[in-house]
């Protein structure tokens, strides 16, 4: 399974490495480090990279990349998912998944990953689990440590390996019994020059913080739960439950997880919030080029669109940009060919819009394709998907919980647009009660 495991930063530094076998070479890094070169960006370095001896399955979170060493052909996607809940649990006891925080908290670290790997094969990755076994670190905690030598390890066993529920520890009190839910989606979408849609699709997680006393059952219903695909569920869920009612029935873990995730493939579901109309246009004689880009909102159930950003990766011919903006203000780069155009919040009566001139290198041949247009925004008070909770239901206690839901939607990392890159951020903040 699993032998070895680096923490990589941006710089290239491996600052902390954990080997449960035979200890290997940094040596086999080499090999990552080549496959990042040719990326060029973190997130398109390949997830697998295969080596003489090893594989090299890795994942970028936080900016640092988790590279663990396989021998042997295992489920790529196992050990990817094991090393997310590694950097998940680090998030979870540390408050970030930094380099400063791991560094700072390096002994726990290498407890943390002793007890989730036994002989590299995964044995608890539960939080609840891990919490009775190494407790979380304090000021206090840590001067009592210092001053009598003591460690972070507990000295039972968790109740909650035991128990027919492992991933909840038992006796749970609270003053404040607390529910919350995070429907968290990602929206990645394709649209070619005149505004038509050719590719859109929705990744969405729904990220729980339960903090309820005793043992209670609860079950979460939706409105329109039919538009869901290819949904991955915790263990918690009663999986029957679903199959026949649609409805997520489960005991939940203390503190926080992530309840499911799911998928939204219908084109017809993505409503995509702005539209843009642009012209980029490359003289055939002369050294000159004429750019303009208008946008504007559409579908926006009359909610306003904000934080608007427009990236124009510009062709390498491309010297600078002789532009103006009827609303905020444009930035060119010479060396690295972006203009970035920051206009913040979109007004219907007036629309923005920057034109002008662009100077190219003088001799060089024209362009052969237009640039892409990428586009971050963000929309308060909307789902995209339409994606809405019903009710949160609880059964098996006595007391009234404070229950709470929040819709986030946020841009996706898809690989190549053609004309028009989309990246669309909507937030939606609103507790409901129950």
């Amino acid at each position: 399974m699993i032998h070895s495991l680096f923490l990589i930063n941006n710089a290239g530094d491996i600052f902390l490495e954990k080997h449960w076998k035979s200890v290997i070479s940094r040596s086999v890094c080499d090999y990552f480090f080549e496959a990042q070169e040719k990326a060029m960006e973190p997130d398109n370095v390949p997830p697998v990279i295969r080596t003489p001896h090893h594989y090299l399955i890795n994942i970028y979170r936080d900016k640092i990349f988790f590279v663990s060493v396989i021998q042997t052909e295992v489920p790529p996607l196992f050990v990817i998912e094991f090393l997310h809940r590694v950097a998940e649990m680090f998030q979870d006891y540390f408050g970030d998944c930094s380099e400063v925080a791991i560094k700072d908290n390096v002994v726990i670290v290498y407890e943390l990953l002793e007890e989730m790997l036994d002989n590299g094969f995964p044995l608890a990755t539960e939080s609840n689990i891990l919490k009775e076994l190494i407790k979380p670190p304090t000021i206090l905690r840590s001067m009592v440590n210092s001053i009598t030598g003591s460690s972070n390890v507990g000295e039972t066993l968790p109740t909650g390996q035991l128990s027919t529920v492992p991933w909840r520890r038992a006796g749970v009190k609270y003053t404040n019994n607390e529910a919350y839910f995070d429907v968290v989606e990602e929206i990645d979408a394709i649209l070619d020059k005149s505004g038509t849609t050719v590719f859109a699709e929705i990744q969405g997680v729904i990220d729980a913080c339960v903090k309820l006393s005793g043992m209670p059952d609860l079950t979460l219903s939706f409105m329109n739960p039919r538009l869901l695909d290819d949904v991955s569920f915790h263990p918690c869920v009663r999986f029957k439950r679903w199959e026949s009612e649609r409805v997520l029935s489960f005991i939940p873990p203390d503190g926080n997880f992530r309840l499911m995730s799911y998928h939204v493939n219908a084109q017809n579901l993505v409503a995509i919030p702005v539209y843009v109309r642009q012209n980029i246009s490359f003289f055939e004689s002369g050294s000159s080029g004429r750019l303009d880009i208008t946008l504007g909102p559409k579908q926006t159930m009359g909610k306003t669109v904000e934080c608007v950003v427009v990236t124009v990766h510009m062709p390498k011919v491309v010297l600078n940009a002789n532009l103006t903006a009827t609303q905020g203000n444009y930035t060119y780069d010479p060396v690295t060919k972006i203009l970035v155009w920051d206009i913040g919040k979109l007004n219907q009566q007036k629309l923005p819009n920057l034109k002008g001139s662009l100077s190219l290198q003088s001799g060089a041949p024209k362009p052969e394709e237009n640039p892409s247009l990428n586009i971050d925004l963000k929309i308060q008070q909307l789902a995209i998907s339409g994606l809405k909770v019903n009710r949160l239901d609880m059964y098996g206690e006595k007391y009234k919980p404070f229950k709470g839901v929040k819709y986030v939607t946020k841009a996706g990392n898809h690989g190549h647009f053609v004309v028009t890159n989309w990246k669309l951020h909507n937030i939606l903040a609103s507790p409901f009660y129950v």
